[in-house]
């Protein structure tokens, strides 16, 4: 990974950990503030790591360029949108480019994060049940990477899900229903 991937990385990570503690901390007391940080680092920077990672994989698979750019715009909007109580998280995109990805391809390569999300929250979810003394910040965890992959599948560009439902609508429907079922059950 090049240092300028790498940094873009950094810094979404950071700004969209910032944006999620702050809807979550409930707090102004530095020290619980600090450990909110810490847990939403773990719960969403691996969500959103892992998302990012694997578009970027699949794409290069294929054989495409990829690499994730940080956009400006979108992490701003995150911590804007965190002092009202919620956060739009559009920190970025893995670009692709010097390929021509079928209409497969692409889906395929958006359905990745998707899947990596849902891989996620299923290991927070059993990881919850395993270590009861930190059940609350697994299910921090599960919850986030469901939610965040429900998002990125919602069918409207430039979302995932719009290369999904146009590569597949039944691959797309299934993608959506296990995601809003698991959000409606586990919690």
């Amino acid at each position: 990974m090049h240092w300028t991937e790498l940094s873009h990385i950094l810094v979404s990570v950071f700004t969209i950990s910032l944006a999620f503690t702050m809807v979550f901390a409930n707090t102004t007391e530095v020290a619980a503030f600090g450990e909110t940080f810490i847990g939403v680092v773990f719960t969403v920077g691996l969500g959103f790591i892992l998302h990012e990672l694997a578009h970027r994989f699949v794409a290069r698979r294929y054989g495409a360029h990829a690499t994730y750019r940080a956009w400006t715009v979108g992490l701003i909007l995150a911590v804007v949108s965190s002092m009202f109580g919620f956060v739009f998280a559009a920190p970025g995109a893995v670009y692709i480019y010097g390929k021509r990805l079928s209409h497969a391809q692409d889906g395929r390569i958006a359905l990745a994060g998707a899947a990596a999300n849902l891989a996620l929250a299923l290991a927070f979810i059993l990881g919850g049940s395993l270590f009861v003394g930190a059940k609350d910040l697994f299910a921090m965890g599960a919850h986030v990477n469901l939610f965040l992959g429900l998002f990125n599948l919602i069918p409207m560009f430039p979302m995932d899900g719009a290369k999904v439902y146009t590569w597949s609508r039944s691959v797309w429907a299934l993608s959506f229903l296990c995601f809003a079922a698991l959000m409606a059950f586990a919690f």
